[in-house]
């Protein structure tokens, strides 16, 4: 840089500094103040969690074998043989964790209840420690004025089930399971989730073969155990009310493929519309409809799921709100093509986190509340999980993950976006509270998630500063 050049760079900055605007030396006004991009009074903001990837304490008082855990012992099939115990051993802290969540201001959490810890064999004997457990919990984070959000399935099921999600009967259990603890804990917890991210569970665990049990299914099959999952949401859902006490809000949390309109035209967005419907026809669109897409049948054909009497009457029951988990989205564009829409090509220099998924699309955080309000018209949408991998830089004083901010304050900003024009966005749970058991990922220092970084050998949990921004984020109720 030559002398000149900084001597302009050192003016620029001192005028900053000072508070004068560039623009005033040529007679120029001086630009507005930015308008502060609030949410609505009343706008929950929260963290989230699940028990697999946080509780640890997998052989303690009477828990019973999940999925994951077979599958995470199994050699080969998690990153450095790490399993699920001890995570950050939340089992034991979790009134260190919901300290951590009053220090940020946070009102709500969102956690899952361990379905083997409340019946080891998956159905019949009920295991009495594991519901003293969440009681517990859920009694302390009420102590602390943070209300609790609870997702009764979080993908850990009993290993004991015959069959796992192939059986139709494994629908059946998770109900009555959920139904059980819905009448145990719902004179306190006024807001419950089903499931979490039926698309994962099913195929990723059942046609990819990279998440428990690890099964690369034939197509048939694989759209069977699909519809077991929806399934078992309708069935939850049923026996849920059949059992919670008054004023229990019940939905689910999906992560829905959402579709951007690459460019804000009628054209691309009724383009991007239509491929959201039909890209989640199995999942979301099923749940919400209460129907399974023409389109859908025609497309699988001979290998479409069977589908029982009554089962799309309980799978469309209505829900009393929509839980998205949102991270990613994909560009689509109208076409001349039987579909009438294009995807727009994901390329290898796409701006991506740690994780070689996560592709950064922030304006998919308006798109999901705006299609899911626009198709289905839900009573309340929240973003149950929003969150990044991003690398910690860690200094004696500090822990700095400035790519972390840099995401959130742009999917935040899109949220917003949502929230101002009037869509029923009531709150945000960012993903997540501390670093935890990142599946089959385990505990892979570079697709850290939380925002308070955990020692893994002393669990010690140090905020990060994305901690400090989101607790600026919460205090102001707007972007920041």
């Amino acid at each position: 840089m030559s002398k000149l050049s900084r001597r302009n760079l050192a003016k620029v900055l001192g005028g900053a500094a000072a508070g004068i605007a560039v623009g005033t030396r040529t007679g120029n006004p001086a630009p507005a103040a930015p308008r502060e991009q609030r949410f609505p009074e009343g706008f929950v903001w929260g963290c989230a969690s699940a028990a697999y990837q946080s509780e640890g304490a997998t052989q303690v008082d009477g828990r019973g074998d999940s999925n994951w855990d077979v599958f995470s012992r199994t050699p080969g099939k998690i990153k450095d043989g790490a399993t699920g115990d001890p995570a950050c051993d939340a089992y034991h802290r979790y009134a260190e964790d919901h300290q951590l969540l009053k220090n940020l201001g946070a009102g709500a959490y969102r956690i899952s209840i361990a379905w083997p810890r409340i019946f080891p064999e998956g159905r019949g004997r009920v295991n009495q420690k594991g519901v003293d457990h969440y009681n517990r919990v859920i009694d302390d984070m009420l102590e602390k004025g943070i209300r609790p959000y609870v997702t009764m399935f979080h993908w850990d099921y009993p290993a004991a089930l015959p069959g796992g999600w192939q059986n139709r009967d494994t629908a059946s259990a998770l109900a009555d399971y959920a139904g059980f603890m819905a009448g145990k804990i719902s004179d306190r917890v006024k807001d419950i989730m089903t499931t979490n991210e039926i698309r994962i569970f099913t195929d990723v665990g059942h046609s990819i073969g990279r998440h428990a049990p690890g099964l690369e299914l034939p197509p048939a099959q694989a759209n069977q155990v699909r519809h077991h999952g929806v399934l078992a949401h309708g069935l939850a859902l049923q026996a849920i009310r059949a059992t919670a006490k008054t004023g229990t809000r019940v939905g689910f949390a999906e992560n829905p493929a959402i579709m951007i309109p690459v460019i804000e035209t009628p054209e691309c967005i009724a383009a991007a519309r239509k491929a959201t419907r039909e890209g989640n026809a199995p999942y979301m669109t099923a749940m919400m409809e209460g129907k399974y897409l023409d389109s859908y049948l025609t497309a699988e054909g001979a290998n479409a799921p069977k589908v029982g009497s009554g089962d799309m009457k309980a799978i469309g029951a209505p829900v009393d709100f929509v839980a998205i988990n949102l991270y990613t989205g994909y560009y689509v564009r109208p076409a001349k093509n039987e579909n009438g829409y294009e995807f727009l090509q994901t390329l290898p220099t796409s701006p991506r986190m740690n994780h070689e998924w996560l592709v950064i699309r922030p304006e998919a955080g308006y798109w999901a509340v705006r299609h899911t309000s626009e198709l289905w018209n839900p009573k309340a949408i929240y973003i149950s999980e929003n969150g990044a991998s991003a690398t910690d830089v860690i200094t004696p004083t500090q822990v700095d993950d400035a790519d972390r901010l840099m995401y959130l304050r742009n999917y935040l900003t899109h949220f917003q976006r949502a929230s101002a024009e009037g869509y029923s966005l009531k709150g945000y749970f960012l993903w997540c509270l501390m670093d935890n058991f990142e599946w089959e990922y385990g505990y892979s220092d570079s697709v850290r998630m939380g925002i308070h970084r955990v020692d893994f050998n002393t669990q010690k949990r140090t905020p990060k500063l994305s901690a400090a921004w989101y607790k600026e984020v919460i205090r102001r109720n707007a972007v920041v």
